[in-house]
């Protein structure tokens, strides 16, 4: 299987922060090689189309924006998109 690629997107704001602890509590407890990129330049952002922080997107496929999921909710949301 391929490694996971993760982007956080955001400012680096608290709920940044908090969203990118949850997403590697989930993916330790799913035991998933995964690469975990924050992106906070507000230019790359953009790019991604994305008007909603955080975000988060998982091998292209955007599954969270303008929320913070706890751990159970990204293990969930991250099983569904790499299935």
């Amino acid at each position: 299987m391929n490694k996971t690629e993760i982007l956080i997107l955001g400012t680096g704001c608290k709920n940044c922060h908090i969203l990118s602890e949850n997403i590697k509590k989930a993916v330790e407890i799913l035991r998933l090689d995964a690469e975990i990129k924050n992106i906070t330049d507000i230019a790359e952002i953009l790019n991604y189309g994305i008007a909603q922080m955080p975000a988060v997107i998982i091998n292209g496929k955007t599954v969270v924006k303008g929320k913070v999921p706890g751990v159970s909710e990204l293990r969930e949301i991250i099983v569904k998109t790499i299935l």
